[in-house]
């Protein structure tokens, strides 16, 4: 026990960062609320189905079916999955540490422990905090097997790199390095292993590739809302080494955005950047690991700049263990102990300050996205039976965890649908492909007979006097004012830059305003973090033609 005193400490300290608030108010999020909805799906009645119009691949829906089908749907429990993740990755990188030295695998440990990144996602119910976990497994045994290349290592490490590509689509990119990596290492002495690692990985690939393959051909918005700058390569060292978190879902294009907390942001970050860099010097070992993360990143900023991904810190955490060990192995070679113990010192003080002292840190992040709020709204709209819900941007079944829409008529305008409430001749794969040339127009002219039309024909003419509609906006996607609509239209760079959804979901939300204050009565506006309510009232008996 004396022996593992160290460790279990270190661990003990992650769980309890990782228990800090887990309890969010405002329910899930979109990310989140997915994952809920895919594991809650029957396994042989539409759980295929749901994973392919989706992102990411099964395992972690699976993982979290199984803890569900025991200890039931309740957010905490649901959050607590990733907790249990997250804190088994501390152990599992003192052991990568440990393949090069003791110093570096209590660095490592520690390091994983306190990491904002990896608390923030350790709260969240999505599968990061389990890839994290998979990629150290990987990450170990690839290193197990360059030390001691025995057959049970072999077999480890082609599983857990397997089980990366079983959770994550994209994560085939960090294995297909990784795999070069180890041919580069051990090709020459074990050829035939490592013709059947590369036979054994690319042929769970071609299982997986009729999913795959559907994944990526689904027509859908859900991901292309951003667009690529140099800034969010910065923001991926600070995410991964500093408390302060910017590249969960968007990041500015400015990296010295909040000049306040710059000393959070960039002194952790530089440590570990200089760390970084000191364990390149003169080991080859980990100047060829560093270029399994360079080249895994590259792919991502390529996939970026073209439009087929946006670049978020989240998608590339495969290479995170990586840049632990070679951070924690740079450090522990500082011959100085004084500089050595100093920077350790310095980098952990402003790490568990900014954690426990900052109300936006890892654990305290709301959820202004989360979907258990528009539940609260609606129920403090005083809403009455047979009233109508208009929903924009998401569908009525990413909000029945939390409300009951029976007794009311539910309408959405949402991201699958859109088109055919904004023009009549224009389907959804014409808008997916050039919806800004299409829609540009409209986006500047507040005149729109189809939609007013629409609008009449689905809520307007079926008011009864006395009724009311409670209209669900999404701020933080449709936050362009009118006037700021048109002014976009008319420059050309800024409107290329401007994602298609913050238009089309700006452009519904005052133009449904607009057209229902023609005639009905605004009685109520109350906002909840990202979500407001606008309650209108029919107070005559107008009819809409």
């Amino acid at each position: 026990m004396k022996k593992h005193f160290w460790i279990l400490g270190i661990t003990f300290i992650g769980l309890i960062l990782r228990l800090i608030c887990i309890n969010k108010p405002d329910g899930l999020w979109n990310d989140e609320y997915v994952s809920y909805m895919i594991s809650a799906t029957s396994l042989f009645d539409g759980f295929t189905d749901a994973v392919k119009s989706q992102c990411h691949m099964p395992f972690y829906y699976l993982y979290l079916k199984f803890f569900m089908s025991i200890f039931g749907q309740n957010d905490i429990l649901l959050r607590l999955t990733s907790v249990l993740a997250g804190v088994i990755a501390i152990p599992v990188m003192y052991f990568v540490g440990l393949e090069r030295n003791k110093t570096t695998a209590y660095l490592c440990s520690w390091l994983t422990a306190i990491s904002s990144f990896l608390i923030y996602y350790s709260q969240e119910v999505r599968l990061y905090s389990v890839l994290f976990l998979f990629s150290a497994l990987a990450l170990l045994y690839t290193l197990k097997v360059i030390k001691e290349p025995l057959k049970k290592n072999f077999i480890l490490c082609a599983l857990f790199n397997f089980l990366i590509l079983f959770t994550h689509t994209i994560g085939f990119v960090f294995v297909f390095f990784n795999l070069i990596f180890l041919s580069f290492n051990l090709y020459s002495r074990f050829k035939k292993i490592i013709k059947i690692m590369w036979i054994s990985i690319t042929a769970g690939g071609l299982i997986l590739s009729p999913l795959v393959i559907k994944i990526f051909t689904t027509q859908s918005f859900s991901q292309w809302w951003g667009h690529f700058s140099l800034s969010k390569i910065g923001f991926l060292f600070t995410d991964y080494f500093s408390p302060v978190l910017t590249n969960l879902t968007n990041a500015p294009d400015n990296l010295f955005y909040i000049p306040k907390f710059a000393l959070y942001m960039f002194v952790p970050a530089l440590i570990a950047i200089f760390c970084i860099f000191k364990s390149l010097i003169k080991d080859k070992l980990n100047l060829q690991l560093f270029g399994i993360a360079f080249f895994t990143t590259l792919v991502l900023i390529a996939a970026s700049v073209t439009g087929k991904l946006v670049f978020i810190t989240k998608y590339s955490i495969e290479i995170y263990p990586v840049l632990i060990i070679l951070a924690c192995s740079g450090l522990a070679s500082i011959n100085k102990k004084g500089l050595r113990i100093t920077l350790i010192i310095i980098y952990s003080l402003l790490s568990l300050w900014y954690i426990i002292q900052a109300p936006n840190s890892a654990p305290k992040m709301r959820r202004p996205e989360g979907h258990k709020l528009v539940a609260d709204l609606i129920k403090n709209s005083e809403i009455k039976k047979g009233d109508i819900i208009l929903l924009q941007y998401y569908s009525q079944n990413r909000f029945t965890k939390y409300f009951d829409f029976s007794d009311y008529r539910v309408i959405t305008i949402n991201k699958g649908n859109f088109p055919d409430f904004l023009s009549e001749n224009h389907s959804y794969s014409e808008v997916l492909y050039d919806g800004k040339t299409l829609y540009k127009d409209i986006f500047s002219n507040y005149s729109n007979p189809y939609f007013e039309n629409k609008l009449n024909q689905e809520i307007l003419n079926n008011m009864k006097p006395g009724q009311s509609v409670d209209l669900i906006i999404l701020n933080s996607v449709s936050f362009i004012n009118p006037d700021a609509m048109v002014n976009i239209t008319k420059n050309d760079a800024l409107y290329q830059k401007q994602p298609l959804l913050f238009m089309v979901f700006s452009y519904l939300k005052n133009k449904t305003f607009i057209e229902m204050s023609k005639t009905l009565t605004l009685t109520r506006i109350e906002q909840k973090g990202s979500w407001m309510l606008i309650k209108f009232t029919k107070l005559n008996n107008i009819r809409h033609d």
